[in-house]
């Protein structure tokens, strides 16, 4: 068990959480969540002694052991990959290191040889002959070949380095494991590993995600960061969003009565408790559910942006239509023989193993870039407005945020416009002053939302919209797009995102394409399109 007690964190006059008192135990997931700048990831570190409190402490039961997702990715650069695993259990990795040290003695003594089978039988009873092979499982479960576990960590790729170090945490069967952001750089079959080792794991877990679809599969509470306290709550993200927004809501009707109320958050959880049945969590998660006091259901003090995508008109029947479109950059063909035509209302997931390929359609599609051959058409009655995945070529000028919107909107708009439409995207009073070349990664991307929404366009595309945004923004932007009555084309490496937003796949691979009419789920849960997808990658 992990006790936290009389907790608090402040600094300067700012006080990030205040009196905090908490107990983490058992086989438990615990999903932490709150605004930006609400400091879960201090959390985090506070949890794992990285970083001081300002007041109260944190107890771990004697004898447990915890194992911490590190941030470092240089930091084990001069060992081999597979050793790097093993020093996740660092007593392993102690009694191994001494181990080999003792047996390199050029003067290896009878007494050596007595501390060499103490060491042996504490070797045997920490099952220290399978790490080779419990850690090599962790690496290739993780996207890891073998052909990379017995080379140094400094010969990786960033994103090789971000799962080894994945695979660290993970090793030894740690007691109480913490992960901040662990899904990053996964592709969605290492996610999905990850994901059935957690549910598997017997163990205590405390992570930080703003992936929404790694949070409902893996999380039986949730630790929320809210009013300078940190509240603890019983369920997944989704049970946390939906009863959070009930009672705000209950909260306003200030003339409903209590036995409503009640009646109204029994019947929620209820039906919740019963879908839960459904989930990989089904029993344990059920059985919670259904413990829940009604006065533990609060509403939160989350802000979320107001994002509402309309159409200034209507397109009509010629969306777009794609023909034998090839494209290469230098490193060779990303793009081969596509064609597609895009039906009215359609909202497509475009999917490619790297991301480079969708890029590379979508800049064509837009004109920033020209393909090798092929075309491609859009019908007379389509606006479109395009998010690029990286947009910093929009914020070199010295504007402040009026001004720059104010590029991007009607020629009748005014700043009293502007000013409220700022607002609704979360930039208030004095912000909207600020400058656009100095605002954070998250800031930028509400920035390009507003740029959007202003052009009123029928045809949407969207480059990876979820980077850099809050769990706020992201449900705000994910429910914008799936009201929104027009065309959408988007890659996404939200499975949330991708599976209530798209209602067709389209997946580019360097032999061939797969154009399916269905959900996210529907298409990775397809043994038949799985088996045509590595087909396609194989040739």
């Amino acid at each position: 068990m992990l006790e936290v007690n009389n907790l608090s964190l402040q600094f300067g006059k700012r006080v990030l959480f205040d009196d905090v008192n908490l107990k983490f135990f058992g086989d438990s997931c615990y999903g932490v969540i709150g605004a930006n700048g609400a400091g879960k990831s201090t959390f985090l570190k506070i949890l794992s002694g990285e970083q001081a409190p300002t007041k109260g402490s944190i107890s771990i039961e004697p004898r447990k052991r915890m194992a911490v997702l590190r941030q470092n990715h240089e930091e084990f650069n001069d060992f081999r990959v597979i050793d790097t695993v093993i020093m996740g259990h660092k007593e392993l990795w102690d009694l191994m290191s001494e181990k080999d040290a003792l047996y390199a003695k050029p003067d290896f003594s009878d007494e050596d040889g007595m501390k060499a089978a103490e060491l042996e039988e504490q070797f045997a009873e920490m099952e220290g002959w399978n790490a080779e092979s419990d850690a090599a499982t962790l690496l290739s479960g993780l996207g890891i070949n073998e052909s990379i576990h017995e080379k140094q960590v400094a010969e990786l790729a960033g994103n090789e380095k971000v799962r080894v170090l994945l695979a660290q945490a993970l090793f030894g069967n740690p007691d109480i494991l913490v992960l901040d952001e662990p899904t990053n750089d996964l592709d969605l079959k290492s996610i999905q590993w990850l994901e059935d080792f957690l549910l598997d794991f017997k163990n205590t877990v405390i992570v930080v995600s703003h992936d929404r679809h790694f949070l409902d599969t893996v999380c039986t509470n949730i630790v929320d960061i809210d009013f300078s306290k940190i509240s603890l709550y019983t369920g997944n993200y989704t049970f946390w969003y939906q009863s959070s927004q009930l009672a705000a809501r209950q909260r306003a009707q200030q003339n409903k009565k209590a036995e409503a109320k009640k009646k109204e958050l029994q019947d929620f959880i209820s039906r919740f408790s019963a879908n839960a049945s459904k989930s990989k969590q089904a029993t344990s998660r059920k059985k919670l559910l259904e413990k829940i006091n009604i006065d533990d259901i609060q509403p939160s003090s989350r802000r979320y942006p107001g994002i509402i995508f309309t159409q200034e008109r209507e397109a009509g029947n010629q969306i777009l239509n794609v023909d034998q479109l090839n494209y290469s950059n230098e490193d060779g063909p990303l793009i081969k023989n596509l064609s597609f035509e895009v039906n009215r209302g359609d909202k497509i997931a475009f999917l490619s193993k790297d991301g480079l390929p969708v890029t590379a359609l979508f800049k064509i599609l837009t004109g920033e870039l020209q393909a090798d051959s092929g075309n491609f058409t859009f019908g007379q009655t389509i606006t479109k407005a395009y998010m690029p995945s990286h947009n910093d070529d929009f914020f070199v000028k010295d504007l402040n945020l009026i001004d720059w919107l104010m590029q991007y909107s009607k020629e009748d708009a005014d700043e009293v416009d502007i000013r409220g439409f700022l607002g609704k995207m979360l930039f208030s009073g004095e912000e909207v002053f600020k400058s656009a070349k100095v605002l954070s990664g998250g800031e930028k991307v509400r920035c390009m939302l507003s740029k959007m929404m202003q052009t009123e366009a029928n045809v949407l595309i969207f480059d990876e919209p979820t980077n850099h945004l809050d769990l706020e923004s992201i449900t705000a932007l994910n429910n914008g797009i799936k009201d929104f009555k027009g065309t959408v084309l988007f890659t996404s490496h939200d499975h949330e995102f991708t599976q209530t937003v798209a209602n067709r796949i389209i997946e580019i691979t360097p032999n061939g394409n797969l154009d399916k009419l269905m959900t996210y789920d529907e298409y990775i849960a397809s043994e038949k399109i799985m088996a045509q997808k590595e087909e396609l990658m194989a040739v």
